[in-house]
Formats: C-alpha cells, structure tokens, sequence
C-alpha cells in the first residue's frame, strides 16, 4: 500500500500542470455546490424569518367561545411537554377604532404578557421612538399610524370598542416592524389593559408559542406535542401551527430545495466523469510503467491502488479548494449584491454541517471516479504491454 502511494504521488507530480488543473476542476464543482447550497439555505431562512421570525410558531385558542380562562397551566403543560419550545405567552385580541380629529381607523388591539412576549416579537429590537408600555391604559403603535394620525410619544389617543364605548389611552411610543400590516393595525399593550378595556376577567385569547429558529420546520410535531399535552384540561382548546397557513411558502422552499440538489447532483456527475476520462488516460499514458512494474512483480491490487490513490489526493486536494473558493464566493456575493439600504439582498449562512458534505461527497465522488482506471489497470497484461512498445 506504501509503494501504491508512493507511485500515485510520483505519477501526479510528473504531470503537475495536468494535476492543477484536474484539482482546479474539482475546486470549481465544490465550489459551485457550496455557494448554491448556502446561498439557497440563505434565501430560504431569510423568508422564514421575514415571514414568522417575529410571529407565533405554535398557538393555542378556545374554539368554544374564544377564551382560555387558566392560560397559566396550559403554558406550563406545552412547556413541559416539548422542550423545543423556547418562549410562550398568552395574548388577547380585539378589534377596535382609534379616533382623532374626526378621522377614524381600526386597530387589532393586542394585550401581551410583555416580558413573556419579548421572546417571539422581540418589542424592544423593532421599538422606533418612545418605550414599552408599562402602566395600565399605555399603548405602542405602530408607524404608519403615527405618520397618519400625527401622533407623537405621549400623546392621547381615542379608542372605541365594538359596543360603542370610548376608552381613552396614552401612547408610549411606536414600533416598527418593516411590514405594512402591522405597522398599521396593531396596538400593542398589557394583558390587564385589555382585560379592562373590555371589562373581561384573567382570560386570554389565544396563548402563542415560540419554537427555537433552527427547529422551525418541526412546529407541526411541537403542535401535537402540545395537543397531546393539553388534551385532558380541555376539549374546546385548538392547537395551530405556521406551516398550516403558509402552505404556498413551503411549497416555494421545497421547489428551491429540489432544485438545489439537482443542480448540485449535476454538478457532481460531471466532475465524476472528467476525472475518469481523465484517470482513463493517465492508465494509457502510464501502461509502459505499469507493464514494468508488473513484469517485477508488483500485482494487480497494488496497480489499481495507484489510481484509487490518485483520485482519493486529487479528491482532498480539490476538496479544499473547492471550500476556500465556495467561502470566497459566498462572501463576496453578500458583499456585492445589496439592497438599496446596504443590506446583503441574500444573507451569509454558513452551515459548517452542510460544508463538510460537500467536501467528503467529492472526495468519495473522486474515489469512485478512480475506479474504472484502477480496474483498467488490473488488467493490463505485461507482456503485451512490453512486447507492443
């Protein structure tokens, strides 16, 4: 096996610009299933995120008459139940009109366990002027309401329920979540402001969890988790998942996925194929050795280790560049290709997991490449090699 080594390496620095260039190929396959991997799994945890990083990944309601009287305990069951869960809080929504100078609108007045809350809409990180509400009868909206009513911190504002009563609150400031819809209906604020608002007692509308973001796609397991869980307090409780709404955005991500590994696959198959019909030649260029080598009695598994050697370096070696050179590329696409306001148009994700697939797949598609030469080379016989010389 030494010996094999050692004539594979020679061989390969007999022919070093031949060897550059078939480990420059490689590199370029590694490369092009690197950037296209990461930039697909960018493109796909950027949508996430846009879509449900700031939302409810899991979310309990009442499909009796709305409300979920001991919230406290139906957290603490789905908590308990599924440890994936990273953040959960009860929340009560309304509908109400805000009115100022005659001009009306209406809100989804949203009462949050704030702290709790913090955890799945991040208040704090989005807060654009003034602070959380910390007092009862204290709101946060959202921009585009206060750019259409005028409104500033600490301003009073006018909200009249469905019943026709007018309830008055105080802004403490404004959020900004770079999407239209909220930042044009919610009204964020405290459980017990709600509560009073609509003069309802310790009861919730919905309890909403948050699954950690790398275990996303495994919200429809919490959520029978969760089901389970909570199946013996109630019958009228009702668990949801993201994935349920969002049909069409996973269909999208799993088109983008086929589609990377197709290209990827490709990709492959045709660096497996340049190194066998590269190796290929090289059993032709070298049979007069090989016929030597065998007339001094070296066997045929030692010849073919040569080639199996060869394509097991050319592997590493490609491997590498491809890696260096995929890493290259990925950065300087997120570097380059940018949003009008500086952001990358695809974020950088680097997935070390994903990196180290790529790389071990080519080396193995190498070795395997190397194997139609090395069987080749079993075969060559050394008198017939000699004698035609």
């Amino acid at each position: 096996m030494k010996l094999s080594y050692q004539i594979a390496t020679r061989f390969l620095k007999s022919a070093l610009t031949q060897t550059l260039i078939i480990i420059l190929g490689i590199g370029i396959g590694v490369s092009v299933q690197i950037f296209i991997g990461s930039l697909i799994q960018g493109l796909q945890k950027s949508l996430v995120n846009t879509t449900i990083g700031n939302a409810a990944h899991v979310s309990v309601t009442d499909d009796d008459d709305g409300f979920i009287e001991d919230y406290e305990a139906v957290i603490r069951s789905a908590v308990d139940a599924d440890d994936r869960i990273v953040a959960a809080s009860p929340v009560l929504n309304a509908s109400v009109l805000i009115e100022k100078d005659g001009e009306s609108q209406s809100l989804l007045i949203r009462g949050f366990d704030l702290q709790k809350a913090e955890g799945i809409y991040e208040f704090s990180e989005y807060l654009d002027e003034g602070a959380m509400p910390k007092a009862d009868g204290e709101v946060l909206l959202g921009v585009i309401a206060r750019d259409n009513f005028e409104l500033s911190v600490g301003d009073t504002i006018s909200l009249i329920t469905p019943d026709k009563r007018t309830v008055e609150c105080t802004v403490s400031g404004f959020f900004d979540y770079k999407v239209a819809a909220p930042n044009e209906s919610w009204c964020i604020t405290t459980l017990p402001t709600v509560q009073a608002i609509f003069e309802l007692d310790d009861v919730a509308s919905a309890i909403e969890f948050q699954v950690d973001q790398d275990l996303v796609f495994e919200a429809d397991a919490v959520a029978k988790n969760v089901s389970a869980a909570i199946a013996s307090g109630s019958d009228t409780l009702v668990v949801g998942e993201w994935k349920e709404a969002n049909e069409q955005l996973l269909s999208g991500l799993q088109g983008q996925s086929i589609s990377s590994i197709m290209i990827q696959v490709f990709v492959m198959i045709s660096v497996v194929l340049g190194i066998a019909s590269v190796l290929a030649i090289t059993v032709m260029q070298k049979s007069r050795q090989i016929g030597i080598l065998k007339a001094m009695g070296i066997r045929n598994g030692s010849s073919s280790l040569i080639f199996l050697f060869q394509g097991l370096i050319l592997g590493i070696f490609g491997a590498i560049a491809g890696v260096l050179l995929g890493l290259g590329l990925s950065f300087a696409f997120t570097t380059f290709a940018l949003n009008p306001d500086g952001t990358p148009v695809v974020p950088l994700y680097i997935d070390p997991a994903f990196i180290a697939l790529s790389a071990a797949i080519a080396v193995v598609a190498c070795v395997v490449a190397s194997l139609i030469p090395a069987r080749k080379s079993s075969v060559l016989n050394p008198i017939d090699i000699i004698r035609n010389q």
